[in-house]
């Protein structure tokens, strides 16, 4: 599983304005199995993306799509996580693409 951390570069109303693109981006990958979860941080300068892919690079080209990369609007930090303590359900939930 990988934690995708966004953060902005830009003004927050910067961001909105083009966030119906990063959600059309979003939604992309919801459907094809790679997303899990996602969502703002709190306070609002950025978000967090729960993903699974078979790899970090695989991760990296995903974002390389995302509007809010290619424009500009936000940096991207890529935690791999492995988990050591898990409930039962974990392992459908965060399996590989």
């Amino acid at each position: 599983m990988f934690i995708i951390e966004l953060t902005y570069k830009v003004p927050l109303a910067t961001a909105d304005q083009h966030m119906a693109a990063h959600i059309a981006f979003l939604d992309q990958y919801y459907q094809s199995g790679h997303f899990i979860a996602s969502g703002r941080k709190e306070p609002r300068d950025g978000g967090l993306i729960f993903a699974r892919a078979s790899s970090k690079k695989r991760v990296e080209e995903i974002i390389a799509a995302d509007p809010f990369n290619t424009l500009g609007i936000a940096d991207y930090r890529i935690i791999e996580f492995k988990a050591t303590k898990k409930i039962k359900e974990y392992d459908g939930f965060a399996g590989e693409e």
